[in-house]
């Protein structure tokens, strides 16, 4: 259990863990525990959010907080992010796109993408700091670690990519309980608002992958990546919006 545990922390993040070797069966097995990596990466958001928030102001506590975020998941879905809108800012064949996703090199997209999603999560960060809410801090990378296991399950991935073999061990079962805790979480620590939040993102993040899938006829580790941020930016906004309405 601990393995395949360790496996998906350390992919996912740059938590320190033990010196343990790793098998192609442990790295297959790591994704049903991707959204207990989403709960230690809250966790430390949390921590973070209300150490700073005695010391500095809110403008400079959220920038501190999104710079931690980045820095805790190494930029690796943020990258994916990029890519993605280079591939598909592109608005050239299915091929080309898969090719341009492949180049390290990012293009003009990928910087504007990258500008528009990193001050989106600071603005809305200060925007829940202000008002004295944290717990989307928590419930947000909880939410993205999840929303691709069904990607991984439900959608095919293009063959001879980092991801191959991630799909095997995740069931039907696994999907489900996730969902169920989660669920149930949200609900303790927020009330029927935060579940009725995370019911409106799945919402989003269903037609954010129907959108690449359309276009890309396939999933790569960059869309997981992408996948991530997009479910973790729109759940901290429709929190906000959200919450003013109800």
């Amino acid at each position: 259990m601990l393995k395949p545990l360790f496996s998906a922390i350390a992919f996912l993040s740059r938590i320190p863990i033990p010196n343990i070797s790793f098998t192609k069966e442990n790295w297959e097995k790591s994704p049903a525990y991707y959204p207990i990596v989403g709960v230690i990466i809250g966790v430390f958001l949390l921590l973070v959010a209300k150490g700073l928030h005695f010391f500095l102001p809110e403008t400079i506590t959220a920038f501190c907080i999104v710079l931690f975020w980045i820095f805790l998941t190494g930029g690796l879905h943020l990258d994916g992010w990029m890519d993605l809108a280079d591939g598909l800012g592109s608005s050239r064949t299915r091929e080309q796109m898969l090719e341009i996703m492949k180049d390290s090199r990012v293009g003009a997209m990928g910087v504007i993408a990258a500008i528009l999603l990193i001050g989106g999560k600071m603005i809305v960060t200060y925007e829940l700091i202000k008002q004295g809410v944290v717990i989307p801090l928590l419930l947000a990378p909880l939410l993205g670690r999840f929303i691709i296991l069904p990607a991984i399950k439900y959608w095919p991935y293009r063959q001879n990519g980092i991801a191959d073999g991630l799909g095997k061990y995740i069931s039907h079962f696994t999907i489900l309980f996730h969902s169920l805790w989660i669920l149930l979480l949200t609900y303790y620590l927020v009330d029927l608002m935060g579940v009725i939040v995370i019911l409106v993102s799945a919402l989003l993040n269903f037609l954010f992958l129907v959108n690449i899938y359309k276009k890309l006829k396939v999933l790569t580790g960059d869309c997981y990546g992408a996948i991530i941020e997009w479910a973790e930016v729109n759940f901290l906004f429709l929190y906000l919006l959200i919450g003013r309405i109800l």
